[in-house]
């Protein structure tokens, strides 16, 4: 037993179950698994363990809903009204929402409350984008109209990440039902708790019985089935790219659609003229929230060699103060990590990074935390671009930082890995800072700015790091059938086969 705890929250289930049809169920073999509480590695309730079997049900469950009840036939108006009432009330739970998603996947709790409002917005947005979508119409005057239809495909297969999960599973539930689709959702097995109070919120807002479906199981069982699944056609993934590559592969018999946000290892890149305060602070915030757990961190800082060296001397002393403590503590800045697998692999890197690099600050376990998934901010400086710190996805509060003596190096190192999810561009220089953004290699760039997300531009990466965007009208792409209606309005025009004497 570890001498710190987080508080339990209170009213917990005694065991997390499946939803499939409208209803609480067990694994129909019976299995379930350990979720671990990440302050202390001591399992607190078990999860339902999904199989072939359980997926079956929940996909059946889906199709029946889609094929016969009126969810798919309900009028976007009504639609948007019971997507507005989902978003009521997720911020009417939102600190208890807050509460379980810190505590169970080690999230510092003021960063959790950030993600409930995420989420809620996730909701009002495409209730609102689906009542003022405008499909296209094309004009021949006098001879013909062409207009495009959008239909809901069926079941959509989400398949969600254990980091920020209560909102990463709102940014796909959203467009899925909002195009009127049907969904079943596997969240990750390290954090299942969150993911179940859609139920309860999706029953009081008044979504029809059966569209939501959810199985809880791990990805090589319950992810796997639904993938391969032959009466679910679509399938979007966010996770790590290795994993993306055995979806992509099990998908691809069944030419199914797929979305996937994969892994990112992102450059920042700091020209001598930036704002250098606003550099570090962007940058320090980049990697270390939500415990350094995120797809689009900015985990390779690239900095001009003329203010390199104070550069990492600042960064370095801002990140030793950065507060690591409980996840339930409102001054916590960087939590508990998710699980001890992904602890040991954080840890692991850091001792490659020792050999690599020259260590600048942590380096291992934050003083005061002998035990639990806590790791101290870690800072590496003069890293190569050969070594693996650089070039591998690390998930973790860890960052490398490379000297450049030119723009072209700067662009060479930022395009310098597989990945290219992200990249943050600090420069004063107008000209220079969108050159660069049309040069590197990623599918999103924030010039001046950390991550701030508009939902309607498109979210995505290039190479390694996805497949499609999502975002905005891209979701509803991803979610609907696009179908082309041609009308003549004249004279029938064609050429005229076998009509010769």
């Amino acid at each position: 037993m570890n001498d710190y705890q987080s508080p339990v929250p209170a009213d917990l289930p005694e065991r997390i179950q499946h939803y499939i049809d409208g209803e609480h169920v067990d694994s129909a073999e019976g299995g379930s698994f350990e979720v671990l509480n990440p302050v202390t590695n001591e399992a607190y309730l078990r999860a339902a363990a999904g199989t072939k079997a359980d997926v079956d049900r929940a996909v059946a469950a889906a199709t029946h809903a889609f094929e016969t009840g009126p969810w798919r036939e309900t009028l976007p108006r009504e639609r948007s009204r019971v997507l507005h009432r989902i978003a009521d009330l997720v911020e009417s739970r939102g600190e208890r929402l807050a509460e379980l998603e810190s505590f169970d996947s080690g999230l510092p709790i003021t960063q959790a409350l950030g993600q409930a409002r995420r989420a809620a917005e996730n909701f009002r947005f495409f209730a609102d984008l689906i009542v003022a979508q405008a499909d296209d119409v094309y004009k021949v005057p006098g001879r013909q109209i062409n207009y495009v239809s959008r239909k809901p495909i069926g079941v959509a297969g989400l398949i969600t990440p254990w980091n920020t999960p209560f909102m990463l599973e709102s940014w796909k539930l959203a467009p899925a039902l909002a195009a009127g689709n049907s969904v079943v959702l596997k969240p990750a097995e390290f954090t299942p708790l969150s993911a179940s109070l859609w139920s309860g919120i999706f029953e009081d807002a008044g979504l029809p019985r059966g569209v939501f479906n959810l199985v809880n199981g791990l990805g090589e069982q319950a992810g796997d089935a639904l993938v391969k699944h032959p009466d679910v056609p679509l399938i979007s993934f966010t996770g790590e790219s290795s994993t993306g590559q055995t979806i992509f592969a099990n998908a691809a018999p069944a030419l199914k659609g797929l979305s996937m946000e994969l892994g990112g290892k992102s450059p920042a890149v700091v020209f001598a003229d930036a704002d250098l305060e606003a550099a570090i602070n962007a940058t320090i915030f980049g990697v270390f929230s939500l415990n350094g757990e995120r797809c689009t961190a900015g985990s390779r800082i690239l900095v001009e060699r003329s203010i390199y060296a104070e550069f990492i001397e600042r960064y370095a002393a801002q990140a030793a103060r950065v507060k690591v403590g409980l996840p339930h503590e409102p001054g916590t800045e960087v939590g508990a990590l998710v699980h001890p697998e992904h602890f040991e692999k954080v840890m692991h890197y850091i001792e490659i990074g020792k050999q690599e690099a020259r260590l600048l600050a942590g380096g291992g376990r934050p003083e005061g935390f002998p035990t639990g998934n806590f790791v101290a901010p870690t800072v590496f400086a003069d890293v190569a671009p050969e070594a693996r710190i650089f070039q591998e996805e690390i998930f973790g509060p860890v960052v490398a930082i490379t000297p450049f003596d030119s723009e072209a190096e700067a662009l060479e190192l930022a395009n310098n890995t597989k990945y290219g999810l992200a990249a943050y561009i600090w420069t004063n220089d107008l000209k220079r800072s969108h050159n660069f953004a049309q040069s590197v290699q990623a599918g999103m760039v924030w010039l001046n700015s950390n991550n701030v997300r508009d939902l309607r531009t498109p979210f995505g990466g290039v190479k390694a790091s996805g497949l499609g965007h999502e975002g905005g009208y891209r979701s509803l792409d991803f979610y609907t059938d696009q179908q082309a209606v041609h009308i003549n309005l004249g004279e029938v025009h064609n050429p005229v086969f076998g009509n010769a004497d």
